[in-house]
């Protein structure tokens, strides 16, 4: 079945995990994704950022990182040096014969090769040209270069996450990355829809600051409300209570109590139903300016029974719960096999059988995702895509 973006041809010049990110989801969607690598350092940086490695049958190490394999399934791996004119002739050709460039360089880095998106948009007015960078094409800080890291720091999410007593905290994964590169998908699907009405390809610019600015979303709103500063609460939320993370006898739970209803239902499981009537706890207001001494009260009382009774017994009271798995129990479970949220994909080496990743969270209806190809070897398929190009001239 053929998917939603068939027929598309994206010529990716990115690397790292934003670029990546965006160009794989465009490929699980259907389209044709050229992955361009630089024989000089032998392809995207992430080829060497392991272990793990996928091993050969021999037992040795390949080029295919657990890193690079989960931003790079659906690509097609073509080596090209960028730095020579024959390089820089070759992207031109390609990119005459795509839809979309994506590229993630510093901002005017491609200029000295004319493969800026000024000269590839006067040469072809219907390409849609995506940057990708840290902190924009514009702005005193545009020079600057961008990792997951910096813009986590420079955006405010670190100043929000971490123990209200210990040092500002990143996000487990490259969120940043990963969020700007959806950002990145999105534009270029819109500048796609107004080229398909216009004929007119236009230049879009994403940034990695900008998107982790973006998703700030209710913290960043309640700060230009009111100017305060919020505050690190570890695993609590700054707007509701009881939400957050419980210890328990022998484990730890999420407890969500949503509103009043359930936070009656909730204290009447724990077998203290008077806190619902409480003044200082019967509204989320009144829970959140005294936060601390509800905590006082129930903390004690959780952290007395089993995970499982908890979970079972606020399941049964209609309390939004779970547990905090990790990762064995996240894709051991029957939830993540009915969601199909592993994909096994046959390499193109027999004897190195298939790779597993994490799969596309996008279920379609009628052009479902479909996982063609797996990440690439560095440079297996230039002799065909190149060919390809010279067939054509």
């Amino acid at each position: 079945m053929a998917g939603a973006l068939d027929g598309l041809r994206i010529l990716d010049l990115t690397r790292i995990l934003a670029g990546p990110t965006c160009t794989q989801l465009l490929g699980d969607l259907g389209a044709e994704v050229i992955k361009i690598e630089n024989p000089a350092t032998g392809g995207d940086d992430t080829r060497s950022w392991g272990p793990p490695f996928v091993e050969g049958p021999d037992g040795t190490p390949t080029d295919l990182s657990a890193y690079f394999m989960c931003a790079n399934r659906n690509k097609l791996s073509v080596s090209v040096d960028i730095a020579t004119k024959e390089g820089q002739d070759t992207i031109r050709a390609l990119a005459s014969q795509c839809d979309v460039m994506v590229e993630n360089f510093k901002p005017g880095g491609l200029a000295k090769y004319g493969l800026d998106a000024e000269t590839l948009l006067k040469a072809d007015p219907a390409l849609v040209y995506c940057s990708i960078s840290g902190f924009g094409q514009t702005g005193p800080n545009a020079s600057k270069p961008g990792y997951d890291l910096m813009a986590q720091g420079f955006g405010g999410i670190m100043s929000l996450t971490g123990d209200p007593a210990g040092e500002p905290m990143k996000v487990g994964v490259g969120v940043a990355d990963v969020m700007c590169g959806m950002y990145a998908t999105i534009g270029i699907l819109a500048a796609l829809r107004h080229r398909d009405k216009t004929g007119e390809g236009q230049h879009i610019d994403v940034a990695l600051v900008d998107s982790q600015i973006s998703w700030l979303v209710n913290e960043g709103v309640s700060h230009l409300t009111t100017g305060d500063l919020p505050k690190r609460r570890g695993n609590g939320h700054p707007n509701i209570v009881p939400y957050q993370v419980f210890a328990t006898s022998d484990g730890h739970v999420i407890i969500a109590v949503g509103n009043d209803t359930q936070f009656s239902r909730f204290c009447t499981f724990l077998g203290v139903p008077q806190l619902a009537q409480d003044p200082r706890y019967a509204t989320n207001p009144a829970r959140l300016e005294n936060r601390d001494s509800l905590l006082a009260q129930i903390v004690p009382l959780i952290a007395a029974k089993p995970m499982s009774d908890m979970i079972d017994g606020l399941e049964a009271s209609k309390v939004p719960v779970g547990p905090v798995q990790t990762l064995d129990q996240v894709f051991g479970s029957e939830q993540v096999k009915a969601r199909d949220m592993i994909a096994t994909i046959p390499t193109d080496d027999a004897k190195a059988g298939e790779v597993r990743v994490i799969g596309n969270p996008l279920k379609l209806s009628k052009t479902p995702v479909t996982y063609r190809r797996a990440p690439p070897r560095f440079g297996q398929d230039t002799d065909a895509v190149l060919g390809a190009i010279q067939t054509k001239r």
